[in-house]
């Protein structure tokens, strides 16, 4: 080389060492709170809008809106076993030596048959699993504990143990109501979820769209995976974790290659990848070494530019967050250690917030069974669960669901599942379990509540969760919500129950301890099918005394521990109509009796009257408030729910569904 070559190296040497100086001012090292707290406020994480996507492209997908069933799922009163379909009354008394003779009617009812032969007293009619429950019939009986008499002239059949009522019987909405918020807003779609949006009819799904995410690898060392390695080169691996993490945390990303340690081109590059990507990432040109060029571009892209050069992390400290706009750009260090660090700390929380993902959490937490729980001695059984912090200290319970194998949301609504081994009779209460968690990076609810259903509750749960509060729902009936909440199982407890002694709503069931939360009016009545002259024109009153004793007037009541259950007691005032022992669990399942002419009326609140096109005779305005412990009440969110239903925007949108917001009595 000569003299001239070797100065002019010597001046460019000296020109980059120049260089480091002068970028000494990029390099001031923050702590981690700190950094994320200049990256937070400058980037919103949030996340981004809601795009439709076919039922069949859901799965990973997060949901951008509640989701309703637009039926009821099932859609009618059916059969849960092979058997046949009678009037418990029929049944009363019937043992062993005294069996019960009932005619068979001249229909099968197998799966998809409409019934077109009522149950009268003295009859059944052959039923298989899944067939529509008939007009008459509040039980099934197993095929099994009958035997075939009468020969083919007139088939009839002898039970010989007494059935219940609602005995086999899985009543119309009891898995999904129309209109019950089946899916929350934030819910990452997966198997179970699409078998429920299927089972609702449900053809495509609002979703947040995911995240665009350019990956850059820069560095003239680099050398792409496959390609023949020159001196001096190392494999670009960083792209290909960066790009595998940000699908692993609901992003799509956008794999830009090797980009040189040239000014420009890497200029260019970042620029194209702003254009058509919501988050840029790159890997390498983070430190002082004088061949990094990134802080330079990221300096002149755009307000408010470099946000943090420097963090007081091992590893990880060369790091750089910057912005251009409302988008980031991630400088992530060169070693793969610090590189996935990093990107774990500050651009995975970013990533899963803009595709509407909680943050990330481990998939197996201990938790305390809050009461004793029964099982089969023989067979290690699965128990599904839900997960809610422990009334008595900081820990989680264990909530077994109440739905059965049958469901599609006892499933999805779990936050997982834990075993009782095979040699217990059951778990006692108190006892740890270990819960898998089904599906990773799901956080338990900030708020559990347990009661009766309304769909002015699910409104208020879907505004608590824009406020990125997630509250869990199980709906028990108000006894079963209060019943929880003395156990210390949930926040709060969703309740319309009248005592009959004071004429007053919910109050006077409060234990010590425990504070009202006055919520809304909600109209009950009496439904029937519109046109029906026996009701037009009539008291709810009048018309239930005249059809009290006919046989061919058929109700749907309500199950024991309901509100609605205690104003039908009142109102049947000590009479058995028919049908009185048919008792589901929910205001659809009795309108969607009622609609479908499997009986002739019960009592259900106006507004899902109105939903299933029903007559609709006012009874009474019941109060429906959530009670909660006292001494919770300054808890975060527990406070942000009572604060939100004060809110005027929530008291609109309770009054758009029909409710008449106002002070508990």
């Amino acid at each position: 080389m000569s003299d001239a070559s070797q100065s002019e190296t010597r001046a460019a040497f000296l020109e980059r060492l120049a260089q480091v100086a002068r970028q000494e001012q990029f390099l001031s090292v923050l702590s981690r709170e700190e950094a994320a707290e200049r990256f937070r406020a400058a980037v919103p994480h949030v996340a981004l809008p809601a795009e439709p996507v076919p039922l069949a492209e859901a799965l990973g997908r997060v949901l951008a809106r509640d989701v309703a069933s637009p039926i009821d799922v099932p859609p009618f009163d059916r059969s849960l076993v092979d058997g046949f379909a009678v009037r418990a009354a029929d049944t009363e008394g019937a043992r062993e030596g005294s069996p019960a003779r009932l005619v068979l009617n001249g229909e099968i009812l197998a799966c998809g048959t409409a019934p077109a032969i009522a149950v009268t007293p003295g009859t059944a009619t052959p039923i298989a699993t899944g067939g529509v429950i008939p007009r008459g019939a509040d039980a099934v009986v197993m095929v099994e504990a009958t035997e075939a008499v009468g020969g083919a002239a007139e088939p009839a059949i002898e039970i010989a143990r007494a059935a219940t009522p609602g005995q086999f019987v899985g009543y119309a909405g009891a898995d999904m109501a129309l209109g019950e918020t089946v899916l929350r807003r934030g819910v990452r779609v997966t198997a179970r979820e699409i078998g429920m949006l299927a089972a609702c009819g449900l053809s495509e799904v609002p979703a947040v769209r995911r995240p665009r995410v350019a990956v850059l690898s820069t560095g003239d060392e680099l050398v792409a995976p496959g390609e023949p390695l020159k001196p001096a080169g190392i494999y670009d691996s960083n792209g290909a974790i960066v790009a595998a993490s940000v699908a692993e945390n609901g992003g799509v990303a956008r794999p830009g290659g090797i980009v040189p340690d040239d000014e420009e081109r890497l200029a260019e590059a970042i620029r194209r990848s702003l254009e058509e990507a919501d988050l840029v990432v790159l890997s390498g040109g983070t430190s002082k070494g004088a061949g990094d060029v990134s802080h330079r571009i990221l300096s002149r892209l755009g307000a408010p530019g470099i946000l943090v050069h420097g963090v007081a992390l091992k590893p990880g400290k060369p790091l750089c967050l910057a912005a251009v706009g409302d988008k980031a750009i991630v400088v992530l260090p060169g070693f793969p250690t610090s590189a996935m660090f990093t990107f774990h700390e500050f651009v995975v929380p970013l990533v899963r917030a803009l595709a509407g993902l909680p943050p990330r959490e481990e998939t197996s937490v201990e938790a305390r069974v809050p009461q004793r729980l029964a099982s089969e001695i023989g067979r290690m059984e699965f128990v599904m669960a839900s997960l809610a912090r422990d009334g008595a200290g900081d820990g989680l319970v264990a909530l077994p669901l109440p739905k059965g194998s049958g469901s599609v949301t006892a499933f999805s609504q779990a936050d997982g599942f834990f075993p009782v081994p095979a040699n217990r009779a059951g778990l006692e209460a108190g006892e740890t379990v270990t819960v898998t968690r089904l599906g990773a990076g799901v956080k338990p609810p900030d708020l559990t509540i347990v009661g009766s259903h309304c769909l002015g509750l699910d409104r208020i749960v879907g505004l608590l969760a824009e406020r990125g509060l997630r509250a869990r729902t199980v709906w028990v009936g108000s006894a079963g919500g209060l019943a929880a909440l003395k156990r210390g199982e949930c926040d709060l407890a969703a309740m319309h129950l009248l005592d009959p002694a004071s004429g007053r709503y919910n109050a006077p069931f409060l234990a010590p301890g425990m504070t009202l939360a006055p919520g809304w009016r909600r109209m009950q009545g009496v439904v029937f099918r519109a046109g029906d002259a026996r009701f037009e024109r009539r008291s709810p009153e009048e018309a239930v005394a005249a059809l009290a004793e006919e046989p061919d007037a058929v109700m749907v009541n309500r199950n024991t521990g309901s509100g609605t259950r205690l104003l039908v007691d009142g109102l049947i005032k000590g009479a058995r109509p028919a049908g009185y022992w048919n008792q589901p669990r929910s205001h659809n399942a009795v309108a969607a009796a009622v609609a479908q002419g499997r009986a002739d009326w019960g009592v259900a609140i106006e507004s899902v009257a109105r939903a299933y096109g029903l007559g609709f005779l006012p009874l009474t305005e019941e109060h429906y408030d959530l009670a909660y412990r006292t001494d919770r009440a300054q808890e975060p969110a527990l406070a942000a729910f009572l604060a939100l239903m004060a809110e005027p925007a929530t008291l609109q949108a309770l009054t758009e569904l029909g409710f008449a917001p106002g002070e508990a009595a």
